[in-house]
Formats: C-alpha cells, sequence, structure tokens
C-alpha cells in the first residue's frame, strides 16, 4: 500500500511553466493546493502580452487548478512587492546600479512568505515552475542545481533562496525542456499550454525601466542632466539621466568619437556617466555584497569557481577570496567584460550553486580596490 500524498503548496503565476508544473504534481497524486501571489495592479497600466500577475494571469492560474481538481487561493502580497522588491529597484537605479530584482522577489517572497504559509496548510513542499534542480548529495548537503535544459535554465535567480528552503523546495520542470512543457500542458489540456511567455520582469511589461520609474512611481532622483565624462575626468558632454544608463551600454550615448565608446561608470554621487573604450570595460575581478551560500558552510580561501556576472553571461572560471565582513572578492583567470554594480555574481561548481551575491564594484588591473572612476569622477 502507498503512503499518503505529499501535500505540496504550488506557487502559480498564471504562467505555463508554474501550470504545468502544479499540474505534473497532481497528475503524480499529490495534494495540492495552489497560491497565486497578486503582485501589482495593472489596471492604469498598458498591458503586453508578455507580462505575468496580471488579473488575466491569475484567471489563467484559476483555470489550471479547476482542470485538475485542486484549490487555488490568491494573496494579496503587493505591501510586500513594494516594500522588498520595487524600492530596492528603485534605489539601486537611483543609485547609479543595475539591480535584477527577480532574485529579490524569489528570495524574498517565493522562498520566503510562501515557505512560511507551508505551515500554515501543513504543506510539505513548496513547488514553482523554476527551471533548476534540488538534490540531496552523498553527504546529506543539499544542492541548488542548473536545470537539464541550459537554456531555460533559472538558478541564477534562485541564488539568494535561504540553504534552510533547498529540501521543502520541488522544481517539477527541472529535468525537462521548455517544447516538452508545452507538450504536457497540451497533453493535459490545460489552455495556457501555449501561452507566450512572460519577460523577466514582470511589473515593467514594455521593458522601459527608466520611463515606468518616471511616469508610473514618480521616481525624481536621477532624472537631471548631467555630465559624460572620460576616465581622466575631461567632460565630453551632457547625459538625458542617469538612470538611462548602465556599464556597457554603448547605444543612445549621442557622443562623437574616434572609436565607439561605452559606459564605464554611473556615479550618481555626481550625477555624471563615465564613457571609454571597450578595452576599458574590462575588469580583472570584482566584489561582492555579503554572501548567500547554498550549501552547509561557505566555501574556504581559494575556491576555484565558475561565476556568472549576468543572467546570460556565460559563466567564467575565477578564484574566490571570501571576506571577514562576508563579502566575496573574486579573480577571474581573464578579465571579464562590463562588470556592472547591482546583478548577482553567482558561483557554480559544474551544475551546482556554490552561492553568490550583488556585484558591489569591479576590480582594475593592478590593485584591490574599484575603479577609481566609479568614485572620483566630477565635472571640471
Amino acid at each position: 500500500m502507498s503512503g499518503p500524498a505529499t501535500i505540496v503548496l504550488a506557487a502559480m503565476s498564471g504562467g505555463v511553466d508554474s501550470g504545468v508544473a502544479a499540474a505534473l504534481l497532481t497528475e503524480q497524486g499529490c495534494a495540492v493546493t495552489g497560491v497565486t501571489l497578486k503582485l501589482w495592479c495593472y489596471g492604469k497600466s498598458p498591458l503586453s502580452p508578455r507580462a505575468c500577475c496580471t488579473l488575466d494571469a491569475i484567471e489563467d492560474a484559476r483555470g489550471v487548478a479547476r482542470a485538475m481538481g485542486f484549490p487555488l487561493f490568491v494573496v494579496e502580497a503587493e505591501e510586500g512587492f513594494r516594500a522588498r522588491v520595487l524600492q530596492p529597484f528603485l534605489d539601486a537605479y537611483a543609485g547609479g546600479r543595475t539591480p535584477y530584482p527577480c532574485a529579490l522577489c524569489n528570495q524574498h517572497l517565493k522562498f520566503g512568505d510562501l515557505v512560511a504559509r507551508m505551515e500554515l496548510l501543513g504543506a510539505e513542499k513548496l513547488a514553482t515552475g523554476h527551471y533548476a534542480r534540488v538534490e540531496r548529495l552523498a553527504d546529506g548537503s543539499w544542492a541548488l542545481l542548473r536545470a537539464a535544459d541550459r537554456e531555460k535554465d533559472q538558478s541564477y535567480a534562485l541564488e539568494l533562496i535561504p540553504y534552510d528552503a533547498l529540501p521543502r523546495v520541488l522544481f517539477p520542470l527541472g529535468g525537462l525542456s521548455k517544447h516538452e512543457v508545452r507538450e504536457h500542458g497540451r497533453r493535459l489540456g490545460l489552455t495556457l499550454w501555449d501561452k507566450v511567455e512572460s519577460q523577466d520582469l514582470c511589473f515593467v511589461p514594455d521593458g522601459d525601466y527608466a520611463g515606468y520609474m518616471v511616469r508610473n512611481l514618480g521616481e525624481t532622483r536621477g532624472t537631471t542632466p548631467g555630465p559624460f565624462l572620460d576616465a581622466a575626468r575631461r567632460k565630453l558632454g551632457t547625459h538625458r539621466r542617469i538612470i538611462h544608463y548602465t556599464v556597457g551600454q554603448r547605444r543612445g550615448l549621442g557622443l562623437v568619437a574616434s572609436e565607439p565608446l561605452y559606459v564605464l561608470a554611473v556615479d550618481a554621487e555626481r550625477n555624471a556617466v563615465v564613457v571609454g573604450t571597450k578595452a576599458e570595460l574590462d575588469a580583472p575581478g570584482l566584489v561582492t555584497a555579503p554572501a548567500n551560500w547554498l550549501m552547509p558552510a561557505p566555501p574556504g580561501e581559494g575556491t576555484r569557481a565558475e561565476v556568472k556576472i549576468r543572467y546570460h553571461h556565460a559563466a567564467a572560471p575565477a578564484t574566490l577570496h571570501p571576506r571577514e565582513d562576508g563579502s566575496v572578492e573574486v579573480r577571474f583567470d581573464e578579465p571579464q567584460t562590463a562588470v556592472t554594480p547591482g546583478p548577482l555574481a553567482v558561483f557554480y561548481d559544474g551544475d551546482r550553486v556554490l552561492g553568490g551575491a550583488s556585484i558591489t564594484h569591479p576590480l582594475r588591473v593592478g590593485t584591490r580596490g574599484p575603479l577609481p572612476i566609479a568614485s572620483v569622477a566630477a565635472a571640471s
């Protein structure tokens, strides 16, 4: 006789991935309860077919629950979203950094608040539609692993979830391709099986981050024109507003030079955008904020890893130097281009995510400090 069904709380955004994940678990005999976090109201904003967490998406999640015969609850989470995701997003852009808010949403809401809600339902596992895997290793520890489908892998976006949550997490799609997921949805009769894929940043459906910050959120920081400077602090022109620029950007600068110019740094304190050549974008390393480790204990000095500095970045071989304050200095085997303050640096050992943290600053050749242009640039 088989044992009792595993009680699962399934996070459902209304997209095909989370819908199929919940449906597959139901098909496997789990006792599923769906939950949708109502993070943002798009009632006054033009919708994109690629937006998620909309009122239509909530109805799509309800459709999956009805089709598979499990209950679904919609939880108002706008206040927490504003405080722990949206406000840090605004603060980062206004401070000259390029944030990655999806990681904060996963950390605080999906794998924070929802894990706490598991106790109320007596749930044993929390399931999401992320493309990643969780496994228990031979030594008894738990590991977050890349998805089998590297093109869809979302382990980078999950780096900030707590290690203690790993034993309670299910990623039903971790071993599947996107095509296989859609085929399962079609086989199970889910109307969203061919739904267009949502974009990463759900609360800016048209992709215009700067415009959204000003028009919809009333942000005024970083919205005053200021100087374009070169690394020697010479003024080259006037930028529109610092929230329009990020490290590595080439397009839209409007500067005339003998060779292409790129954004090297955004200095919010002086309202300056520092530009230079492509060669000047290279950095031999970086320093992070205090790291979140997805392993029982932090690794030792000199640990080798592959490091991703952006979601779509090809992980680069590097050496990790953990610091006493919890931060990590990363030294790449080969310099990396456009190391940007704000996004995550995520450390991998093969498929396993060791840990990571947001990037505070790149290092420059021959030093162990930040690029000086990020802190001393000033208009003449």
